[in-house]
């Protein structure tokens, strides 16, 4: 049976926390990688752009772990794992909203014209 979010996480997971996404390189060692964080309420998302070590990664191997500490509470904290299904539709618009919760800004601001966004959602285990 699936993890569910509690109340608790998806109001952790609303706040601007940086998450740890944990992927696992071609050799299996561990990548980690600091991520604006989101969710729709049933699965953790992230934003990644198509093409780098976080997306090889995850394409050659879905699984995932992430770790999330309130910067205010080290305490009050949020561990998951799970695969990642990606989804093109909406990324940039995505993208777009992650840089308002973290920088306050309606767009964001280090989008390259030749990258392709993603949503990576976690679907929990």
């Amino acid at each position: 049976m699936a993890k569910k979010l509690t109340k608790e996480d998806i109001e952790l997971l609303n706040e601007p926390q940086i998450a740890n996404v944990a992927t696992v390189l071609p050799d299996g060692s561990p990548h980690v990688t600091p991520t604006w964080i989101d969710t729709d309420g049933e699965a953790v998302l992230f934003n990644t752009p198509k093409g780098n070590v976080k997306y090889r990664n995850l394409i050659r191997d879905p699984r995932v772990m992430i770790s999330v500490v309130d910067k205010a509470d080290p305490y009050r904290t949020l561990r998951v794992r799970g695969r990642v299904e990606f989804i093109e539709e909406g990324a940039d618009a995505h993208i777009d909203k992650l840089a308002k919760k973290y920088l306050g800004v309606d767009t964001y601001p280090w989008r390259k014209p030749d990258s392709q966004r993603l949503i990576a959602r976690v679907v929990l285990e």
